[in-house]
């Protein structure tokens, strides 16, 4: 439980961080993302828990975890 909690408390650092330091990159973010259809949206959803999935399980396989 306490992983998660520290994973959980990361994940807001970082978000907190983008939203704080460089909101305009956010707003050119979202305009982009509206030009992407839904299909591709899935998919980088997708990509990017398999992408954090490998991170998670390179940190146990190198004892992080």
């Amino acid at each position: 439980m306490g992983i998660a909690l520290l994973a959980l408390g990361l994940v807001l650092i970082v978000e907190g961080l983008v939203y704080a330091l460089a909101p305009s990159i956010v707003e050119d973010m979202l305009t982009a993302l509206r030009a992407v259809t839904l299909e591709q949206r899935r998919l980088i959803g997708l990509v990017a828990i398999a992408a954090g999935l490998g991170l998670v399980v390179g940190a146990k396989v190198l004892g992080a975890i």
